[in-house]
């Protein structure tokens, strides 16, 4: 049934917007009377949380010193004591898996031989070697036919080839100086080739395909390049023992990798860093592909090269690819900033500042003091006799995909493996006797208590919300609530709240208050939340058919109604908000937690509400929000999830299916590592032992009943084994992305004991 509001109502409701009475109504008592235009509050709010992020982000150099405690006493105190911060950067950028064993393996066949050209001086190989498991990195080796002096990975750009980079002077050069150099195959920038329009649309590069499916899985294509680069090291050190003399060099996104690789692996003597080296405080603006989690809050590029002394880093100035269009971009940077940047990086008394050259890329006096590290105290000039690849019908493109698909698939991998890791986490680690259940062939078991899981939850929630939502630092204002009346019909009147949140940021919501409230009561509250795109009106609006006016109709039931502005509106405006706030570990429900927590609070306050009986109903980006911000906020003591209940995991990170968010332009929508933490099973265990209820459409293409249903049977099984079965529900109707308002409106009667 659809809840249609009475002819009166809808009568009434034109003639105050006609007559211009909204744009004036009067404010609550006990309010100050808002006075900003309506049509720029979204607008207004927008802009204010950009700003406040930016403020962030600009504080952000100041406040990383706190977690950095630097001992300067000796080299081997300085080691261990920037240990730890080394470890977490290989955390946030997801080289963390336990890498395959050493080998390297030279391959051919008759049309293209293993030995790819010989010079007087160099053999060059075609080569591959294992990383993780099913994932290999390629390229090419070049030998030097002395014995080694040293053992170089040499990184190219996104746009190079192996072949293109060992071409050009910097590889050949030092393999003809003595030093065995590895190019591998790095990750294009080159747009997906695709007739599936969709996919189009989503106008990925081959590198944001891997950065989006990796990063729910708390893995990164950064990650995953860094890996390559530590597997080839792992395997100079086995051939050659731990007195090799190994260095990475790389230019453009290859001059990120082995300035990433040399923070991360001390095994590595030497860097050269080539088009890359700056300040990251517009890190947000670069490519999508680059966003690491939480990164400038505790590095910028001065704190990765603090990571690399006292061992060689050469940072080389120059002209960086230039790169636009990949949902950010990439210009060469400012001298002056490159140089205030490496200015920043702490020596303390015991060592000097790393080399900055000018020119390039790989220029001779970047070259020279790299191989320098070496014993290589003067470069040989380049010989003239270049290699001819002897290989008839070598595919570079082939070689390319063999890689990029092996790292699809250990994403894949991880995805599907993603459920056990979970359980593994969270259910078995709280409360793992109600595990145990699962498996017996009795037929009638006692339920648990729920006092133990709800006290082991306390940990998970704080984690989920740290952790994967993310949380600003900053202390609520006082909310000095500003009010104006917006509509009225002969059943309710509502109003237009604005609550301070932030010095830039507020709140807002459409308060609905029944007529027939009667001084003193106190009635129970539903926040009712807009998806995407939407406003607070929409929800009462008729006209909106996805809501069907459910805050105006749960305020003709008696319920009193609030329906805020979650700040997913206006397109990328709120992805690039989601976007800055990642640089400082925080998403857009960071904002979106905190305006909720002032909402609650105001509403708590007020003399016509019960705060023991506030409730939450969203749809789509609205029912996301009934999964995130309940379970962390207790004030709500029940949440409904209607069109949004899914395998977010699946939904997020899966490359078979044609609804995933891989294929949308919604590209905001990874989490951080959320894939092996918290699904939508576990996001509804926070919510226990408070009433948790989903509403799903048959035909919702948000995702498929059977992904749904079998999320849900999990939520469902935790709230029976902890005798609290009656707490849950769930309620298919054949219809789509909307509303339905039945079930859940008799959930909300139920369980917030308000006759029908």
């Amino acid at each position: 049934m659809r809840f249609l509001r009475p002819a009166q109502a809808i009568a009434a409701w034109a003639l105050a917007a006609f007559s211009g009475a909204i744009s004036q109504g009067a404010a609550l008592p006990e309010t100050r009377p808002l006075e900003w235009a309506e049509d720029d509050l979204s607008a207004r709010l927008m802009d204010g949380a950009h700003r406040f992020v930016e403020r962030k982000i600009a504080e952000s150099v100041g406040t990383r010193g706190a977690l950095w405690a630097r001992d300067f006493s000796s080299p081997e105190n300085y080691a261990k004591s920037v240990e730890a911060n080394r470890e977490h950067f290989k955390t946030i950028i997801g080289a963390v898996d336990a890498r395959q064993p050493a080998a390297m393996e030279r391959y051919g066949d008759e049309a293209n031989p293993a030995l790819v050209a010989e010079t007087a001086r160099v053999r060059i190989y075609q080569v591959r070697w294992p990383v993780l498991d099913g994932l290999w990195g390629c390229g090419l080796l070049a030998e030097p036919k002395t014995p080694p002096v040293a053992h170089v990975v040499l990184v190219p750009d996104g746009d190079q080839t192996p072949e293109q980079a060992l071409a050009g002077q910097a590889a050949r050069r030092l393999a003809e100086n003595g030093c065995e150099v590895i190019v591998p195959v790095t990750i294009s920038r080159e747009k997906l080739a695709t007739d599936d329009k969709q996919l189009k649309t989503s106008d990925q590069t081959h590198r944001e395909w891997i950065y989006r499916q990796a990063f729910p899985m708390g893995r990164h294509v950064i990650g995953y390049e860094v890996q390559t680069v530590m597997a080839a090291v792992d395997w100079f050190r086995a051939r050659n023992g731990g007195a090799a003399k190994i260095g990475v060099c790389g230019y453009g996104e290859g001059g990120l990798t082995a300035f990433y690789a040399a923070a991360s692996d001390p095994r590595i003597d030497a860097a050269l860093v080539s088009g890359y080296f700056g300040s990251r405080q517009q890190v947000w603006a670069e490519p999508i592909y680059r966003n690491v989690w939480g990164l400038l809050r505790e590095f910028g590029d001065a704190e990765l090269a603090s990571l690399i002394l006292p061992r060689l880093l050469v940072i080389e100035h120059s002209a960086a690819p230039e790169i636009t269009g990949h949902k950010g971009e990439v210009h060469t940077p400012e001298l002056a900033s490159v140089r205030a940047e490496v200015q920043r990086i702490e020596t303390g008394s015991l060592f000097e500042k790393p080399d900055l050259v000018v020119g390039g890329p790989f220029s001779e006096e970047a070259l020279a003091k790299f191989a320098a590290r070496f014993g290589v105290e003067k470069l040989a000039p380049l010989s003239s006799e270049a290699p001819v690849d002897r290989r008839a019908s070598f595919d570079p493109a082939a070689r390319h995909r063999r890689y990029f698909q092996e790292m699809e698939g250990h994403v894949q991998r991880l995805l599907r493996e993603s459920e056990h890791v979970r359980d593994k986490a969270f259910l078995y680690q709280v409360m793992p006797e109600l595990t145990d259940n699962r498996w017996t062939t009795v037929k009638q078991l006692p339920t648990h208590p729920p006092e133990k899981f709800i006290e082991g939850a306390k940990h998970f929630r704080e984690l989920f919300r740290d952790e994967a939502m993310g949380r600003f630092d900053e202390p609520l204002l006082p909310p000095d609530a500003r009010t104006r009346q917006v509509a009225e019909t002969d059943r309710w009147t509502a109003y237009d709240v604005v609550l301070d949140v932030w010095p830039e940021v507020f709140a807002w919501g459409v308060l609905v208050l029944p007529k027939d409230l009667k001084p003193g009561e106190r009635r129970p509250v539903v926040v009712c939340q807009h998806g995407r795109n939407g406003l607070p009106r929409d929800t009462l609006d008729g006209d909106k058919t996805a809501y069907n006016h459910f805050a105006a109709a749960l305020a003709e039931r008696g319920f009193i109604t609030f329906a805020p502005h979650n700040l997913y509106r206006g397109e990328d405006r709120y992805r690039w908000l989601d976007r800055k706030a990642n640089t400082v570990k925080a998403t857009l429900f960071s904002f979106i937690l905190a305006q909720h927590e002032q909402i609650l609070r105001w509403l708590d306050a007020q003399p016509f509400v019960d705060g023991s009986r506030i409730a939450f109903y969203g749809l789509s980006y609205g029912g996301e929000t009934a999964v995130r911000v309940p379970p962390l906020l207790e004030k709500y003591c029940l949440s409904i999830c209607s069109g949004d209940f899914n395998q977010w995991t699946r939904k997020v990170a899966s490359t078979d299916e044609p609804f995933s968010f891989m294929r949308s332009i919604e590209w905001e929508m990874p989490y951080w590592n959320l894939g092996r933490t918290f699904d939508y099973a576990e996001m509804a265990y926070l919510m226990v032992p408070r009433p948790f209820m989903v509403e799903r459409g048959h035909l919702d293409r948000v995702g498929r009943d059977e992904w749904v249903a079998h999320e849900y049977a999990k939520v469902r099984w935790l709230y029976a084994q902890l005798g609290l079965a009656d707490r849950t529900q769930i309620e298919f109707f054949q219809g789509g992305h909307s509303i339905r308002g039945e079930g859940t409106f008799d959930f909300l009667h139920r369980h917030l004991r308000w006759p029908k």
